[in-house]
């Protein structure tokens, strides 16, 4: 199946959040906490998001917080998962962040989870644990530009 890759726009929402709730790691505790216009506020002016598709469905997505300068969702659906998507998609919303800033970014994700192994296999930095118990990561903009002249 052909894949491709786009920014993300406000009438993706409702799949991307589909998709979200579709993972087995990482799971909302209470699917309301992100809501529509949470979306609307990341993709129309504070960050921005890139998804991938497969035919006519959304199958991952990231998004990216430029206020916090902070990763706000990196999600693929569990079928489509260990096929390059979520690689693609970080690599893309790293290029895009570090076009915009040198700020370093930053992520939170939860312990003995395959994010947690997918952001050290790609260069992020464990940098301590956040106040709810997820693992900190940071990646700095002279980081991200060793690793994508590799």
């Amino acid at each position: 199946m052909q894949l491709n890759f786009r920014e993300a726009t406000l009438k993706d929402i409702k799949e991307m959040h589909a998709v979200r709730n579709a993972v087995t790691e990482n799971k909302l505790r209470n699917p309301l906490l992100v809501t529509e216009n949470d979306y609307i506020h990341f993709l129309s002016g504070r960050g921005n998001g890139w998804l991938c598709e497969a035919g006519e469905n959304i199958v991952g997505f990231v998004i990216v917080d430029m206020e916090r300068n902070n990763v706000w969702a990196m999600f693929v659906r569990p079928d489509f998962e260990k096929k390059g998507i979520g690689k693609k998609l970080h690599n893309m919303m790293l290029d895009w962040f570090f076009n915009q800033t040198e700020k370093t970014l930053w992520l939170g994700t939860a312990h003995n989870t395959r994010a947690e192994k997918f952001y050290k296999l790609n260069g992020w930095k464990e940098v301590g644990l956040r106040d709810n118990g997820e693992i900190k990561f940071e990646m700095s903009f002279a980081n991200w530009k060793a690793l994508s002249k590799k």
